[in-house]
């Protein structure tokens, strides 16, 4: 454990990750991906929960495993990367967009902002369902 909590956070989510593909934010309760964002949000919040994570102020390594069944899947590494960095960050900062359709889960995030991600793996595996891992790890220790 370090001051900020846990030093790794690892979690499956089911299905695609979210999609970040248009200038619509992913988070506004109307948005195609709507479901594939609170399924992560919803994951990370048991992980959390479970690990005693705290929202990470260093920099941090993201890993991400996408399971896909034959085909591959329908996203591209950039955009789901994309999707899933932007949707773990810190939501707390003002913003003009309403946030209350996500409840409990807009307090959800593991780091302060995606600019924090300074290693990135990304790798598909095949499967006979979509689903995905994602790591979080704090890489210096704070």
């Amino acid at each position: 454990m370090n001051p900020d909590g846990a030093l790794e956070i690892a979690f499956d989510v089911p299905g695609w990750p979210p999609i970040k593909n248009e200038a619509k934010s992913m988070l506004a309760a109307s948005h195609k991906h709507h479901g594939s964002v609170r399924a992560l949000l919803e994951a990370a919040a048991a992980a959390s929960r479970q690990v005693g994570w705290a929202i990470a102020s260093a920099d941090i390594a993201l890993d991400v495993v996408v399971r896909a069944p034959a085909g591959g899947p329908p996203g591209d590494a950039t955009n789901y990367l994309g999707g899933i960095g932007d949707v773990l960050q810190d939501k707390s900062h003002p913003t003009s967009m309403d946030l209350s359709h996500l409840g409990a889960l807009q307090e959800v995030a593991l780091y302060l902002d995606d600019r924090q991600i300074r290693r990135v793996t990304y790798s598909v595996q095949p499967a006979a369902s979509a689903s995905y891992f994602v790591r979080v790890s704090i890489l210096d220790g704070r």
